[in-house]
């Protein structure tokens, strides 16, 4: 066997370890929080490896009955507590409060969505919980934040959808404000929460030791998303109108009607890419029209670009008319149902629909794994867990509980 063989097996080995490891292995979270924006934040977590406990009344997690459902079984609720595992506790009684703070000391990461205040009131305030672990993380996620006058109202998702400006800028200018047709608010303080835990793990590692407090609104992230608005505003008074699907700043950019009466989206806001466009449907005349000779000019004449383009794609079935398009290099794409996603072979090829077995549905299939990672990617192991399956194994490690604690505290409602 030659000298090196040894020393090459054991850096393959060493290789195969650090790929298969998940980058926030170690990372204890337990999760307080309800319905959505705070477990979808987690999931996030869970996807990468960190051990996230799901905390719900022992009644269940109203998630669990929210949505659509199989054979009594909360669909939802499957994939936003993926990865996880599950324990009971009623917060309503001191010795489920004792067990947050026990379990507080030997974990990283505290995430929940409670009204401001109630958790003080609990005696589990961050600074109750920090107290017995200076390095612990604390998420919340509330409606309108920890502070400022707004603060103790409640606030969900749709409510956050409307104060932070979306529904404003969203539907026709003629119509009612549209609110999103999913959990856009949750779902935007989810993406917010999760970078904001990852930015705190980083600054206690990185030295300080120290953990602090998040304070996720959930009208925040949505109005950060609104771009170029508030400066419009602000610079120029401007407060833009709904559009449609059209954009205040590009032209052209909307759904289209084909002639097969199926939709299609199309964006030509570089010069060239609006001239492929115009070109690959058969209306090359707007390319000479001074009405759309660039973008600003585009916009101001926005109405009648988009009729223009509706009159050529009248003329096109969808498949010649993406097909041209696509030749072309110009921008455009099928308005995909959620049937079409899951039978395009680009979303299987990229692997952005995963199947998981679950205990109680089978074989489940959901969103994959996002962001991707080449060296350590995400993984989804498992389907949201039945209610309390993991209380012995959690209560027995994280708080040091036996068999016979265990049963007292079940008889007593705590678990």
């Amino acid at each position: 066997m030659p000298a090196g063989h040894d020393d090459e097996v054991r850096r393959e080995d060493s290789s195969a370890r650090q790929q298969s490891r998940l980058p926030l292995e170690g990372i204890r979270v337990l999760d307080l929080s309800n319905l959505l924006a705070g477990p979808m934040m987690t999931m996030y977590l869970a996807d990468f490896g960190a051990d996230v406990v799901k905390v719900e009344h022992p009644r269940g997690d109203e998630m669990r009955l929210w949505g659509r459902s199989k054979d009594g079984v909360g669909l939802f609720f499957k994939v936003i507590n993926r990865n996880k595992r599950a324990i009971t506790l009623n917060l309503g009684t001191e010795q489920g409060r004792d067990l947050v703070r026990r379990m507080a000391a030997r974990i990283d990461v505290v995430v929940e969505s409670f009204r401001p205040g109630t958790l003080e009131r609990w005696g589990l305030g961050y600074e109750d919980l920090r107290a017995g672990n200076d390095r612990l993380i604390m998420a919340r996620v509330s409606g309108f934040g920890q502070d400022g006058p707004y603060a103790p109202r409640p606030g969900f998702g749709t409510v956050a959808e409307a104060f932070g400006g979306y529904a404003a800028i969203s539907g026709f200018e003629d119509r009612q404000p549209l609110l999103p047709a999913f959990g856009l608010g949750d779902a935007s303080t989810a993406i917010h929460g999760a970078y904001a835990t990852l930015l705190a793990l980083y600054e206690r590692d990185l030295g300080s030791g120290l953990g602090q407090c998040i304070d996720l609104a959930l009208y925040d992230g949505l109005l950060t998303m609104l771009g170029s608005h508030v400066v419009d505003y602000d610079q120029l008074g401007v407060i833009e109108p709904r559009m449609g699907g059209r954009l205040a700043f590009a032209s052209p950019r909307n759904t289209y009607r084909t002639a097969d009466g199926d939709w299609i989206a199309m964006a030509g806001s570089t010069q060239a890419t609006f001239e492929r466009t115009a070109r690959a449907i058969g209306a090359e005349h707007l390319v000479s029209d001074p009405r759309f000779s660039d973008n600003r000019h585009r916009i101001d004449n926005a109405v009648a670009l988009d009729a223009e383009l509706q009159a050529a794609l009248d003329r096109l079935s969808t498949e010649d008319a993406l097909q041209r398009l696509w030749s072309a290099g110009a921008a455009a794409g099928p308005v995909n149902d959620v049937a079409d996603i899951l039978d395009d072979p680009h979303v299987a090829a990229r692997k952005n629909i995963v199947q998981v077995d679950d205990d109680e549905l089978g074989p489940v299939r959901m969103q994959g794994v996002v962001p991707r990672l080449g060296r350590t990617p995400g993984r989804v192991s498992t389907a949201g867990p039945t209610k309390g399956r993991h209380n012995a194994e959690i209560y027995g490690s994280w708080a040091e509980l036996d068999e016979h604690e265990l049963e007292d505290l079940s008889r007593a409602g705590v678990i």
